[in-house]
């Protein structure tokens, strides 16, 4: 008896969940963040900025473009830690959200849940203190906690290891702050 009601349980509450993949339902929205790889010595810490478009590609439920700019600062150093500037072009797919949560009521519902992105990044660098030169590739695999409404604002963290491909391969910790603001659609005229 005990493992029939626990079947039907799990069964009303899959069927009355709403689906996990009701992200950001505006098409289109803006990127701002912050980015930094994070270990010792010698540390990347950077702006973002960029766009973000949804897409139905399998796992896949978002695209991105962002410019990233920042500089190369020593973690080592009490005075003079900075050393020189970075700036990259970023473009990533990012997995729908897996809802964990929901606040709040029906018509203001705030979702808590976890995603993936998969990111490439292209760095050019002046007075790199990295073994990779002033020029170098990046492959980021960054798992991310995300939480907003499904039709306004996002707000994420992303924590992940980063591959930095150049002379000298590296793998840094890569931790990222990220804010989605979607773009006001434009109402069709009667």
């Amino acid at each position: 008896m005990r493992r029939s009601m626990i079947s039907i349980m799990t069964l009303v509450g899959a069927l009355s969940t709403p689906p996990g993949g009701r992200d950001l339902a505006a098409q289109a929205a803006w990127g701002f963040g912050l980015a930094a790889t994070v270990g010792d010595g010698w540390q990347i810490e950077a702006v973002d900025v960029g766009y973000v478009r949804r897409i139905a590609a399998g796992p896949l439920r978002y695209y991105s473009a962002a410019g990233r700019f920042g500089s190369f600062v020593d973690e080592g150093a009490i005075i003079k830690g900075q050393r020189g500037f970075v700036a990259a072009v970023a473009l990533a797919a990012r997995t729908g959200r897996a809802a964990i949560a929901e606040l709040g009521d029906e018509n203001d519902l705030t979702v808590i849940g976890v995603d993936l992105t998969v990111e490439g990044t292209g760095y050019l660098a002046t007075r790199s203190p990295l073994p990779q030169g002033s020029s170098w590739a990046a492959l980021s695999f960054l798992p991310g906690l995300r939480f907003g409404r499904h039709d306004g604002a996002q707000y994420g963290f992303v924590l992940g290891p980063t591959v930095f491909l150049g002379r000298t391969p590296d793998v840094r910790a890569f931790l990222g702050i990220r804010f989605e603001a979607p773009l006001a659609r434009r109402e069709s005229r009667p």
